[in-house]
C-alpha cells in the first residue's frame, strides 16, 4: 500500500493537483479511507442516517398510498367529472330535482362523443321517509343505473346480505346496514318510500329489499338507500336526473376533458372529482403538515449526528490539517475534502435507508398488514407503502446535501485557523 492510500496519509494527498476525473475519484477514495479511521463512529452515524432516511421514505410512501386511495375512492364515487346545472352546485333545492337535468339521453350521447369519456352514469339524489309499516325514519336516497353503476365502479359496496340491484328487477332497493337494522328489514322485506314530488305533493311507493350493504361509514349506513333511476323517477314523478357522472379512461385526463365538455355545454356546470372531494383535501392537508414536520425533525437529527461525527474527526486531526496548510494546501481544498467525507457518511446512510424502506414496502405486499378502522369508519384497510421514484430521489439527494453542508460548516473554522495554532493544538 502506498503512503497516499493509507488512512493516515489520506489528507496528506490534499496537495494542489490538476483537476480531472481521476483526481475526483482519488479525492472520493481518500474521503472513504478517512471515514474508516474510526469505524465505530462511522457505523453509528451511517446507521442513524439510514434509519432517518427509511423513516422519511416509509412515512412519505404511506402518505402517497393514502392520497392515491382516497383519490380513487372519490373519483369512483362521483365520477371524474360531474355535469349538472349551475344551480345544483350553488343552491339548495326547494323541491326534489328543481335543478335537475332534462334530455338525459341527448346529454349522454354528446358526452360519450368525447374521446376520453368511457361511461356516463345518471344519478337522482333526494331525501324522504322510509317505513316498514310500524316505524318510519329519514332516508337519503340515490337513484342509479344498476347495471352500469356496479360494472363501472366495481365493488364499491360491501354486500352483507342479498344481492345488488339489477335493471331487470324494478321496484327494489338496497339498504345501508344501520338502516336495515333499524327497520328490521332483510332481503325480501316490503317497505314504503315517501317523498315529495317535483310539484311539492307527497307520494308513496312500495318497494322490496334486494340487499343490505355497508359503505364502511356507520353514519352513512344509517340513512342511505340505493334504488334504480326509473323507480326514483316514478316516486318523484319526473324524468329528470340530478347530475351525470362522467368516467374517463384516465384520471390524468380530467382537466383537459373538463375544458372540452365545458366548452361544448356552456349552459351547464362541470366540476371535477377534486371539487367535491372535501374529505380527500382535508386528509391531504393534514398529512402534509404531519409528515412535513416529521421529515424536518428527522432531517435536523441527521444533520446533528453528522455534524457531531465530523466535529470529533476534525478536532482529532487539527494538527494534521495544520501540517497540510503548512505544505501549501488551500483551505478550500481541505473544506471540499471534509465535505466529501460528509457525502460518504450521508450517502451511505441514505442508500442503506432506501434499501430498508424498499424491503419493508415489498414485505407489506407479500405479508399484508391490516390497519384498524380510521375514525368514523367500521372497516380497516391493508397497509401499503408506495415506492415512488421521485420521493426516493429527492430524499436521497436531500440527505446527501445536508450531510455535505453540515461537514463543510463544521470544517470552515478549523481549516482557516492560523497554521501555528493548528500545529500547536493538543
Amino acid at each position: 500500500m502506498s503512503p497516499h492510500d493509507s488512512p493516515a496519509g489520506a489528507l496528506q494527498a490534499a496537495r494542489p493537483r490538476a483537476p480531472g476525473p481521476a483526481s475526483a475519484w482519488r479525492w472520493l477514495r481518500f474521503a472513504v479511507l478517512n471515514t474508516l479511521r474510526n469505524r465505530r463512529r462511522s457505523i453509528v452515524t451511517v446507521s442513524i442516517a439510514a434509519l432517518g432516511t427509511a423513516a422519511i421514505l416509509l412515512a412519505g410512501g404511506f402518505a402517497l398510498f393514502t392520497y392515491q386511495g382516497l383519490a380513487q375512492i372519490s373519483a369512483r364515487t362521483t365520477g371524474h367529472l360531474i355535469v349538472a346545472k349551475p344551480e345544483q352546485f350553488q343552491r339548495d333545492e326547494d323541491t326534489p330535482l328543481q335543478h335537475g337535468l332534462d334530455d338525459v339521453a341527448g346529454l349522454k350521447a354528446r358526452l360519450l362523443a368525447d374521446r376520453q369519456v368511457r361511461h356516463v352514469l345518471p344519478r337522482v339524489e333526494f331525501s324522504g321517509l322510509i317505513s316498514n309499516g310500524e316505524k318510519s325514519t329519514v332516508m337519503l336516497a340515490a337513484g342509479i343505473d344498476p347495471d352500469a353503476e356496479f360494472a363501472v365502479k366495481g365493488p364499491f359496496l360491501r354486500v352483507l346480505a342479498g344481492e345488488v340491484l339489477a335493471a331487470d328487477k324494478p321496484g327494489t332497493v338496497m339498504l345501508g346496514e344501520g338502516l336495515a337494522r333499524s327497520l328490521r328489514a332483510t332481503p325480501g322485506s316490503g317497505l314504503t318510500l315517501l317523498a315529495s314530488t317535483t310539484e311539492g305533493a307527497l307520494n308513496a311507493l312500495d318497494v322490496t329489499v334486494q340487499g343490505v350493504f355497508s359503505t364502511g361509514i356507520p353514519d352513512v349506513d344509517k340513512r342511505l338507500v340505493y334504488l334504480d333511476v326509473a323507480t326514483a323517477q316514478k316516486l318523484l314523478v319526473t324524468a329528470r336526473v340530478s347530475s351525470l357522472g362522467v368516467f374517463l379512461s384516465d384520471m390524468g385526463a380530467t382537466d383537459g376533458a373538463r375544458a372540452r365538455i365545458a366548452a361544448a355545454l356552456p349552459q351547464l356546470a362541470v366540476q371535477t372529482w377534486l371539487d367535491q372531494a372535501v374529505f380527500y383535501r382535508s386528509v391531504k392537508e393534514l398529512y402534509n403538515r404531519i409528515f412535513g414536520a416529521l421529515g424536518l425533525v428527522i432531517g435536523v437529527i441527521v444533520v446533528f449526528v453528522v455534524t457531531n461525527a465530523m466535529a470529533m474527526a476534525i478536532i482529532e486531526r487539527t494538527r494534521e490539517i495544520g501540517t497540510l496548510r503548512a505544505l501549501g494546501t488551500l483551505p478550500g481544498q481541505l473544506t471540499r475534502s471534509l465535505a466529501l467525507e460528509g457525502l460518504v457518511l450521508g450517502g451511505a446512510g441514505a442508500l442503506l435507508g432506501a434499501l430498508i424502506a424498499l424491503a419493508v414496502s415489498l414485505a407489506l405486499i407479500v405479508l399484508p398488514v391490516e390497519m384498524p378502522p380510521p375514525p368514523g369508519r367500521s372497516a380497516g384497510y391493508p397497509l401499503q407503502v408506495v415506492i415512488d421514484g421521485a420521493l426516493y430521489g429527492a430524499t436521497l439527494i436531500a440527505m446527501v446535501l445536508l450531510a455535505m453542508a453540515a461537514s463543510a460548516w463544521v470544517a470552515r473554522r478549523t481549516v482557516r485557523r492560523p497554521i501555528v495554532d493548528a500545529l500547536a493544538h493538543v
